[in-house]
Parts: structure tokens; sequence; C-alpha cells
């Protein structure tokens, strides 16, 4: 049954929402609103001109276009590496100190830190400062543990209040408010950009960040049961993450970790590496989309699919039916040269981000309630390692293959993906013989009278 709050010393009034969700929604519509909105400020303020020649056939030998795309996707990698350095250590210690001090705390930090980032980013709007400030505020965003430590506490959140057999649900809901947040930030963003430029969209992506770090202070409810107090800097949360993968509460649960980790990390990376590859393909010939063109992506679907698969299959074939049409998209984006195919490959989509909740549910059934915020700290840091590994191996294949494929990394992430689902089938084809074993055993077993 879900976990009741705990009990509020006299004289302090309690916040009465035991609810996640607008807090995700909003930190994600202000990260949807700043992702492909800083990439398309970049795109134009390092000189790419899209009045200029992309409908015609020269576009695609323009060396200014191609130089301005490389340069814009270095500068993605730069940004990205720096966020995922300051936050790798600050996730690690911030996750495992929720399990005792209360997801509230690590719900604040980070809501605060998103709004310091955009703050940054409206300066340098403003003044028109060197685009390299986009790194300092990625960084101090970091430092409070950014995005992933906002992810971590909350699915921690879900874990703490959720019974065991809707977990998996309740985490797709949960991802679901994550996709509907990004599709409205991005729609809208590339509309409002269109109207009314840069500024307006980021005052917005400001001060969701802000409404998040309020909610998160002033009305969410506590989800951990026994608070107590706990050093911050101490390196026992980071071994806490360390224990997990050593001497996990059942041993048989050790290599499932593993590998749930793996498939998870393979799928993240290939989500987060076409993410950011989305906008400049789309942007550059030869489909030269505009704003309000960028970012049309499936999530609700995925949430109904799953709802209605759940009903007929088990949560394992769930994934694997995600994946393949996660594969089929990222195979027909990568062929695509008109807009209508690009669309399609958008609608092969519909249960692309399946996998992920499912994962996530397995993860935080092999683990105690206590160990609940330092098992996401460790998912976060696996998908921070995936904005590394992603913004690394994709925005550097992109401009390498212009010349012959603009579409491979697409192609490479569906490759990619082939990994993860051989892993999730082997794991349940392994879990359905054993607990097949084990009732064989018990039904042989002499019963006394």
């Amino acid at each position: 049954s879900p976990v009741p709050a705990p009990p509020v010393p006299p004289g302090r009034c309690r916040p009465s929402l035991l609810a996640v969700e607008p807090l995700v929604f909003l930190a994600t519509l202000s990260l949807g609103l700043q992702g492909p909105l800083a990439t398309q400020y970049l795109w134009d303020r390092l000189g790419a001109d899209d009045s200029a020649g992309c409908g015609d056939g020269n576009a695609s030998a323009d060396p200014l276009r191609q130089e301005v795309e490389a340069l814009v996707s270095h500068w993605n990698l730069y940004i990205n590496l720096g966020g995922f350095f300051a936050c790798l250590f600050s996730v690690t210690l911030f996750g495992p100190w929720s399990d005792s001090v209360g997801r509230r705390p690590a719900l604040i930090l980070p809501t605060a830190g998103m709004a310091l980032q955009t703050g940054i980013y409206l300066l340098v709007m403003y003044l028109e400062l060197h685009v390299a400030f986009f790194l300092l505020g990625r960084i101090l965003s970091g430092l409070t543990g950014d995005y992933n430590l906002i992810l971590a506490s909350c699915f921690s959140y879900v874990a703490d209040t959720s019974e065991r057999r809707a977990r998996t649900f309740r985490v797709a809901v949960l991802e679901a408010c994550l996709g509907t947040a990004g599709m409205v930030a991005s729609i809208g963003g590339g509309q409002w950009r269109k109207a009314q430029g840069y500024i307006n969209p980021f005052w917005l992506a400001f001060a969701a960040s802000l409404a998040a770090t309020l909610y998160a202070a002033f009305f969410l409810r506590e989800s951990v049961k026994q608070k107590k107090e706990a050093k911050l800097f101490t390196l026992s949360h980071y071994k806490a993450v360390y224990r997990l993968y050593t001497a996990p509460e059942r041993p048989g649960s050790r290599w499932k970790l593993a590998l749930y980790s793996l498939a998870f990390f393979l799928i993240v990376t290939v989500h987060f590496g076409a993410k950011d590859i989305y906008v400049l393909y789309e942007l550059g010939f030869p489909l030269c989309w505009t704003s309000d063109l960028i970012g049309y992506l499936a999530y609700l679907s995925s949430l109904v699919g799953l709802r209605l698969l759940q009903l007929c299959l088990e949560d394992a074939w769930v994934a694997e039916i995600g994946l393949l049409s996660n594969i089929a998209g990222l195979v027909v984006m990568s062929l695509a040269t008109t807009t209508p195919l690009m669309f399609a490959g958008y609608g092969i989509l519909f249960l692309s981000m399946a996998p992920t909740p499912v994962i996530r549910s397995k993860l935080s059934k092999l683990v105690s309630e206590t160990e609940q915020g330092a098992l996401f700290a460790s998912v976060a840091c696996v998908q921070g390692l995936c904005s590394l590994v992603s913004t690394g191996v994709f925005n550097s294949l992109y401009p390498a293959t212009l010349h012959f494929m603009r579409g491979f990394p697409f192609l490479f992430g569906a490759i990619l993906l082939l990994i993860p689902a051989a892993i999730l089938g082997w794991i349940q084809i392994w879990d359905s013989k054993h607990n097949y074993d084990n009732f064989q055993d018990s039904s042989l077993s002499p019963t006394k009278d």
C-alpha cells in the first residue's frame, strides 16, 4: 500500500500534496525549452543564415553551412561534458543522502540550480556575452545535481509511494509527464521563438524552474517514512551506491542489477544521441525545417501502449516491443529526405519510450526501501554517462558522416539497440525457466499429512 506521510512536529504546517508529477512537468518544461532553443541560438549566433540557400540544391554543398553545423555540434559537446563532470559527484552525494533526510531537499537544490542556469543563459542573450558562458551556467547547475538529480529524486519518490505491482505503470506515468512537458516545450518554444525571438521563451523556462523549486519547498509532502539526520559531505554516501553492485540485499540480484544498468545505458545513450541530432538534422538540407516543426515526439502513445500491452504481456516483453518500435523508427529516419518520411519515422516510434520505465521498475524491485535513493542516484550517474557518451559519439559522428550519409547516426543507434533487446530477452527467459524449475521442485516435494 502507499507509504503514509511521516509525522510533522507540532506547530509546523505540513505540505499536503503527495504528487511529484507537477514538479517533473515544470522541470522538464524548463529543460525542454532550453535545449532546442539553445542549439538554435548557437546556430544563429555562430553564423548560419536559414534564409539563404537551404531550399535549393546547392545548400548541401555549402561549406559555410557545414562548418556551422560542425561548430554547433562541438559546442553542444563542450556544454554537455561540463554538465556531466560537475553533476557526476553531486548526484551520488545527494541521492543516498535523501534516503536519510528525505526527498524534498534533493529536489529543491537541483531545481534552484536549473533556475540559476537559465538566468545565466538570459544574461548571455541580453548582453550578447560569449557563448562559453553557456558552459558556466551548465557547470553551476551540475554542482547542484542538475536535471539528473531531479529525475533520481522523483523516481525514488514514486518508489516510496507506490505498490510493487503498480510500480511500472507509475514510473511510466512519470515518464509520460517528462515526454509531455518536453513535447509542449519543443512545439511551443519553436512557435514562440519564430514569433518573438529567444528572450521570452527563456523567461518561461526560468519561471518554470523557479515554480518547481517553490513546489518542492512548500507544497510537496515528504515520502521518506523514517527521516534521520545525516552528514552531507561524507564518503558513506558514495559507498552506499557502490554496495548496491557488490553486496545487494539478495546475492542473486547482483548480475541483474549490472545487466539492467547496461541495457538502460545503451537505450538512453541512443535516445540522447538521437535527440541531440534531431534539431541539426531537421534544420539542415534537404529537410530545412523551421523551428515550428522541430520536436513532434510521441510520448503519450508509449504510456497508452504500455498500459494496454500490460493486459496481455509481461513487462519485459512490452519493453521488447518498445525496442522494436525504436529500432524501426530510427532506420526510417536515417533514410528520410522528405518531411512525410520524417514524420513516418516519428510515428513508428510510438512505443519507443516503453523500455525505460520497465527497466527502472525492475531495478527498484531489486533493492530495499532504504536503498531507493542510492539506486536511482546510480541510475542518474548512468544517465549522466549516457549524456557524455551520446554527446561525444553522436555529435562527433554527425559532422564526420555528413559527406556520405547525414542520417548515419540514426542507423548506428538502431544497431546499438539490438544489444539491450538481447539482454532483456535473455533475463526474461532465464527468470521464466528459473521460476518454472522452482515450481516443479515444489510440486514434486513430499507434503505432510
